[in-house]
């Protein structure tokens, strides 16, 4: 009887009307905030748990400073708006935050690295991640949006609607203000501790999102961008180059001594620089269903100087690489360098060069206005700017690109109208991001079969890298063709990460020939990338340690025994064993920092305090020389303290 009764009541209770009614209560109330802002944390722990460098390092705070920031931002909206307000002001947040953590989502996945606000500045560059989009995007993706378009469905319906609800008496209003400027007070007060916690790793910005949650992280960036200037720490040129020399005096003292004579070897000889877009080390020597990837690279490289730990300063753009390159400097993250900061003054390798009587050069199959390449080297004072409209044949594209094969046929004609000594950056372009290679007329010239990897990101990139390598080929040949190789030094480097760190291809591909892959191993490969140099007369050397973008300037001056100026970066053939990233991590050649020291052999963590004490000291001073440079590097962008 008493289930029958229970039965009937239920049936009663749980109509269409009134679960109707119900859920009008619940939305015009003061609880739908609460509701909303339960499942922006459950996004935000999604967020978090879908961004793996993150993923690792989140603990019990970020948890709860996430809890803290949702919480005080629902219960305001909850007490100080009306209910119509309320209801709008809600569903707007969640779709804000929404975009906001799916944005932070893809743009870790691009270029592991969360959106700034300073990428506003780079909106007409937008086109390099947007193409890259649908490779990024995950079905998962859509659990940001679930909810709002369960709302918007109701509302559509007309199953929810909004109401108008009834003044409140004096004295509720009253402790709703009460209430209200108590929860803002906090908010603020909240607000202020974060920014605090994220300060304390300035270039870390995965460290900043453990510390302060990824809402503390964007506020924090927001405040930093309109307050640029207060990231420098040095503000005069004087308090600079105090610190500047004492550490130079101590990369000289402890890391000059070269393990070959070459100083001057290669002065008055022809000078080629060969950034190579997108080429990551992993690629060098590597088969693929029996065929090389990169035959005409790896002959390159194995017949020469083969530089086998060359690491990308930035997790950013291509003209991050060229900046780090050409003035021994850390960009400025997310191309500033090159959009806001090119009327500075920098010590760069195209006035050294042209010093030393060189004539100099710098050309790419771009217009002169992306990335603002045409304002840059002028102010580098480069004698030829070749851009895309210097080109007289412009009929292949390849995703915008003038195609490396035509680059670098017309590049090798325009070297030879050049007078000698010349030196010439060239920066290609057709393995570029979404690696389609749309435009390529003819593909035959990709030569191998990615089998089971067709039509997968990893597919596409290795595809787009061998038909960099047959233009590399055709560049080869065409030197050859007008006796620029044989007395022509030609330094060649890919100038960031292709793909994504934890692509689940990519990994399966590395372990094809390392089955005890660690994370360490797989965060080095995401940041090392393919390098060899040319040296006539020098044969078969091999270069191991660790080296940097920030070492080539400093590395030619001494091989023309010219003055490098102003550099962070030290000569490779030298002795120096470690570099530095421009979010504080460090590698060298037994050790990789990335917050903790990870051992690189097995990946193992390393407690400093059990290391002996030599060595730990060591690593606490690389520690310090990467916060000194950092320091140092950003001083002299921001408030242009080499002018």
């Amino acid at each position: 009887m008493n289930n029958y009764i229970n039965k009937d009541n239920m049936k009663k209770i749980f109509t269409k009307e009134n679960i109707k009614k119900g859920m009008n209560v619940c939305f015009n109330s003061v609880g739908f905030p609460i509701i909303i802002g339960i499942l922006l944390f459950l996004k935000t722990i999604f967020f978090y748990l879908n961004t793996i460098s993150i993923q690792e390092m989140i603990d019990m705070g970020t948890i709860l400073g996430t809890i803290a920031f949702i919480a005080t931002l629902t219960w305001m909206i909850s007490v100080f708006l009306p209910n119509r307000g309320r209801i709008v002001v809600t569903i707007g947040v969640d779709i804000m935050i929404s975009i906001l953590l799916l944005a932070d989502n893809l743009y870790h996945a691009y270029s592991s690295s969360i959106l700034s606000i300073a990428q506003i500045m780079n909106l007409q560059y937008g086109e390099e991640i947007m193409s890259t989009l649908p490779m990024l995007l995950r079905a998962r993706h859509l659990l940001y949006f679930i909810d709002i378009i369960v709302v918007f469905i109701l509302l559509f319906t007309k199953i929810l609607k909004i109401e108008k609800k009834k003044k409140l008496a004096i004295k509720y209003k009253m402790i709703k203000v009460i209430l209200g400027v108590g929860v803002t007070i906090l908010f603020f007060y909240m607000d202020k501790f974060y920014i605090s916690l994220a300060k304390e790793d300035p270039f870390n910005k995965d460290m900043q999102v453990k510390k302060s949650t990824i809402y503390g992280y964007h506020i924090s960036d927001i405040e930093n961008t309109i307050n640029i200037k207060n990231q420098a720490k040095y503000h005069t040129k004087e308090e600079l180059m105090a610190d500047y020399e004492e550490l130079k005096k101590e990369y000289d003292e402890k890391y000059s001594e070269t393990n070959y004579d070459l100083k001057g070897y290669i002065k008055g000889k022809n000078v080629i620089i060969l950034q190579l877009e997108s080429i990551q080390d992993f690629v060098i020597n590597r088969k693929i269903n029996g065929k090389e990837i990169t035959p005409n690279l790896n002959k390159f490289i194995n017949e020469n100087i083969k530089i086998s730990n060359m690491f990308m300063q930035s997790y950013s753009s291509t003209a991050d690489s060229e900046f780090s390159s050409i003035t021994s400097l850390y960009p400025m993250e997310n191309g500033m360098s090159y959009s806001r900061y090119y009327t500075n003054t920098y010590d760069n390798i195209f006035t050294m060069f042209e010093n030393e009587g060189y004539t100099t050069s710098y050309m790419h199959g771009n217009y002169g206005f992306f990335w603002n390449r045409g304002n840059v080297y002028k102010s580098f004072g480069v004698q030829n700017i070749e851009l895309k409209d210097s080109f007289e044949d412009i009929s292949e594209d390849i995703n915008g690109y003038l195609s490396d094969e035509l680059l670098y046929t017309q590049a090798v004609e325009k070297l030879q109208s050049y007078k000698e000594p010349f030196f010439s950056y060239i920066v290609s372009a057709s393995s570029h991001t979404p690696f389609y290679l749309n435009g390529l007329e003819d593909r035959s010239k990709v030569s191998i079969n990615v089998g089971k990897y067709e039509n997968t990101f990893l597919g596409c990139y290795l595809e787009a890298v061998n038909y960099a390598d047959y233009a590399f080929g055709i560049f080869i040949e065409k030197l050859k063709e007008a006796n620029l190789y044989d007395d022509t030094v030609i330094l060649l480097y890919g100038d960031h990460n292709g793909m994504d760190m934890y692509n689940e291809y990519l990994e399966d591909f590395l372990k094809e020939t390392d089955s005890n892959l660690t994370d360490t191993d797989i965060k080095l490969n995401y940041i090392r990338v393919a390098c060899g140099m040319k040296i006539p007369g020098i044969e078969n050397i091999k270069i191991e340690k660790p080296v940097s973008k920030l070492d080539i300037k400093p590395t030619f001056a001494y091989l023309i025994d010219g003055d490098a100026g102003f550099s962070l970066g030290t000569n490779m053939f030298a002795r120096k064993h470690f570099i530095c990233l421009n979010n504080e991590r460090i590698v060298t050649s037994r050790y990789y920092f990335d917050e903790k020291w990870y051992r690189i052999k097995d990946g193992v963590e390393v407690k400093l305090e059990e290391l002996p004490q030599d060595e730990r000291e060591l690593l606490e001073d690389y520690y310090e020389n990467m916060r000194k440079e950092l320091d140092i590097s950003i001083s002299i962008s921001i408030n242009n303290l080499l002018k």
